[in-house]
């Protein structure tokens, strides 16, 4: 039975136009992209919109430095995040901007609706202002001592050496980071937005299933704090909309950003047949799902919904947190060139390999992602190259010699393509939940059985055997079909890999329902590459390109010797330790892995149960030096499949760029004893 069609209008957090996207942003972009693709895919109405968030003092003081206007910059900006985000396939069906016609009056609208309605307080409060510039300071642009460990050159809410915060007046030694002059305190006048007026509905509403598990929990911490009035406005000079009735006041970027959401739909209404009122104001029957950064969770789990409630509009149906990116298991870094820019990225290597590998990383929480740049590289070339991509492959050449591009009229083997097909459904819970590293799981288990049927029919070989045509036909034509499907649960996520297939087996674009169908006696085009390896090459040049020099500041120490280049990873806790079982293993057996440059294989007795373990060891040990030595392992770790076969955990050793160490325990030490 065909499920009802459901009505969504999806966003994105908006982009600052102060600056070029990074990998980092994309996690989030990538995520709701998949998404609004499944759901269209199902054939749900979904208009997915995002914009440029473009008002504030960063991108007043950055047009100024670059002799343009503010809204010159923004425009600029706005060309060079659409054209990234359209090479990696993030496909919005509006893309605007807050600083439009459409935000300056919803933001006017809601603003008065709020004011009207005694949501709006109005006092004199004392702040920080740059003489020399003659504007008030925001908290970012004071720089100072840290009250509480004394660190040089710290942002004026937040110490970033010992993460205290604080109000900008309790820095010592304060200075202006716009002109380098020492702040005074004036006095201002301010609107303010009285968000404890809507505690009881947050409260409900926070609880009521719009919000992941621990993004509820962690409001709770709020709520506990009490909710204070927000300072909605921002004096003059100000790049941003001003405050009806107020002449020299503006609104905080912070208010009128996330209108832009519902701006750029108005924008898309405008440009359709689509009622913007059936949609937003209160009532709607629609669903309305923000996709954001873990970061941002206060202003849209608390102002956000208060806001939209207070003026008459809808509140949001679900507001969905991602994680932050690392790289190489550490916080992206300008020196070590993991800071990656999505352009010098497009410069490098195809966007696919990015889209599936956080895919395979995205779950439906809220947890940080890592992207291991050797992991990366082995699970694209294994998983889409070498499992999926080589299906067609093996298949498609017999088919367009042998058949003149026809396929059988006859499934080979139906028991298999019906494993395929009723995977659907569990697929596509997983899709819908947003539990993408699921769905890649169970696809990557398909295409491996898959890859077994051809192994065992060997069309190779009977394709040079007499009267056999049948048969080569009959496998041949199953494997097409089955990288059909295989193709049609991964096109949420690689968009450009299923228009490539859908040209290349002559069809219309997939849709989810197209499960329930086979190719059958049906012609198809000749196959070209979809996707090429990744090499080792493109990622060097990546990092290379991506490396800048970063002058010491007054508040960093150089570092030398072995930390220099591989500076400490960020602290973690003792239960996160807690979780590494390391223990200590003898190497019974050591040898060389047959077309690996720096690989040994081991086998490790750990007192009584062995694992076979590849270490990266090669250019440093030869294998029968290292035959009854101890070392130690980390005997939790997932097991990995390799080219090779399953490596069951990972030897411990240090490299300092001239040399390999492994551990080695002292005597006495025993297989299998836990190291503490």
């Amino acid at each position: 039975m065909q499920d009802k069609q459901r009505q969504i209008l999806v966003t994105n957090a908006l982009p600052y136009a102060n600056g070029p996207l990074h990998i980092g942003h994309l996690v989030g972009y990538i995520q709701a992209d998949i998404w609004v693709r499944f759901q269209k895919m199902l054939g749900n109405e979904c208009h997915y919109v995002c914009a440029d968030d473009t008002h504030g003092t960063p991108v007043m003081l950055r047009a100024q430095k670059e002799g343009i206007t503010p809204e010159t910059l923004i425009e600029n900006m706005g060309k060079e995040h659409l054209a990234d985000f359209t090479e990696f396939a993030v496909a919005f069906d509006n893309y605007h901007s807050t600083h439009s016609p459409e935000n300056q009056e919803l933001a006017n609208t809601i603003y008065e609706a709020l004011d009207k309605a005694g949501h709006i307080n109005k006092r004199t409060i004392k702040q920080a202002y740059d003489p020399e510039k003659e504007m008030f300071l925001p908290d970012r642009f004071i720089r100072g001592e840290c009250p509480k460990c004394g660190t040089a050159d710290q942002y004026g809410d937040s110490c970033e050496s010992c993460g205290a915060t604080y109000s900008p007046t309790d820095l010592k030694n304060p200075v202006s980071a716009v002109s380098g002059a020492t702040p005074i305190e004036k006095e201002s006048e301010h609107y303010f937005f009285k968000l404890g007026d809507f505690e009881n509905l947050l409260h409900e509403w926070t609880r009521a299933g719009h919000l992941q598990g621990e993004v509820t929990n962690k409001l709770d911490e709020w709520f506990e704090a009490g909710l204070q009035e927000w300072d909605i406005s921002r004096d003059a000079p100000y790049f941003g909309f001003e405050i009806p009735n107020a002449p020299g006041k503006y609104f905080y970027v912070w208010l009128d950003a996330p209108m832009g959401y519902l701006a750029s739909f108005k924008n898309l209404c405008d440009k359709t047949n689509l009622n913007f009122d059936e949609w937003c104001k209160a009532g709607s029957d629609k669903e309305m799902i923000h996709f954001i950064g873990k970061d941002i969770i206060y202003f849209h789990a608390l102002f956000w919904p208060a806001v939209l409630q207070g003026s008459g509009f809808r509140t949001p149906s679900a507001v969905y947190a991602n994680g932050f990116l690392t790289v190489n298991g550490q916080k992206m870094s300008k020196s070590r060139g993991t800071f990656i820019k999505a352009r010098t990225y497009l410069n490098h290597l195809n966007p696919e390999y990015l889209r599936y590998y956080f895919s395979a990383k995205l779950g439906s929480g809220v947890d940080d992602i890592d992207l291991n740049l050797e992991d990366f590289t082995a699970r694209v070339n294994s998983d889409l190259v070498g499992k999926v991509i080589n299906i067609a492959s093996r298949c498609s050449g017999f088919i367009k010699k042998r058949f003149d591009g026809q396929l059988s009229d006859s499934i080979h083997d139906t028991d298999l393509l019906a494993e395929l097909v009723a995977a659907n459904d569990s697929i596509k819970r997983a899709y819908d939940s947003r539990e993408f590293s699921k769905a890649m799981r169970e696809v990557m288990i398909l295409a491996d059985k898959v890859n077994q049927y051809i192994d065992e029919h060997k069309p190779w070989v009977i394709a040079k055997e007499e009267n056999k045509d049948d048969e080569l036909h009959a496998i041949c034509s199953m494997g097409i079909n089955c990288f059909r499907l295989l193709v049609l649960y991964l096109k949420p996520v690689l968009p450009v890999i299923a228009e490539k297939t859908e040209a290349f087996l002559n069809i219309e674009p997939l849709q989810w329902r197209d499960t329930e169908t086979t190719l059958t006696n049906h012609k198809i085009n000749k196959f070209k590459p979809l996707m090429t390896r990744i090499e080792k090459e493109s990622i060097e040049a990546m990092i290379e390109n991506s490396k800048e020099d970063l002058e010491a500041t007054s508040n960093e120490t150089v570092a030398t010797g072995p930390l220099a280049d591989n500076p400490i990873a960020d602290e973690m806790t003792i239960d996160d330790f807690m979780k590494v079982d390391l223990r200590v293993a003898k190497i019974v057996k050591a040898g060389h892995v047959e077309g690996a440059d720096k690989l040994l294989q081991l086998t490790l007795d750990l007192g009584g149960e062995t694992r076979n373990v590849f270490a990266g060891i090669k250019s440093a040990y030869n294998p029968e030096d290292l035959e009854g030595k101890l070392t130690v392992m980390v005997a939790n770790l997932a097991p990995r499949k390799m080219r090779f076969g399953l490596s069951e955990g990972m030897v411990l050793a240090a490299g300092d760029g001239k040399g390999i160490y492994i551990l080695n325990p002292d005597e006495g030490a025993e297989p299998g004893m836990r190291i503490k």
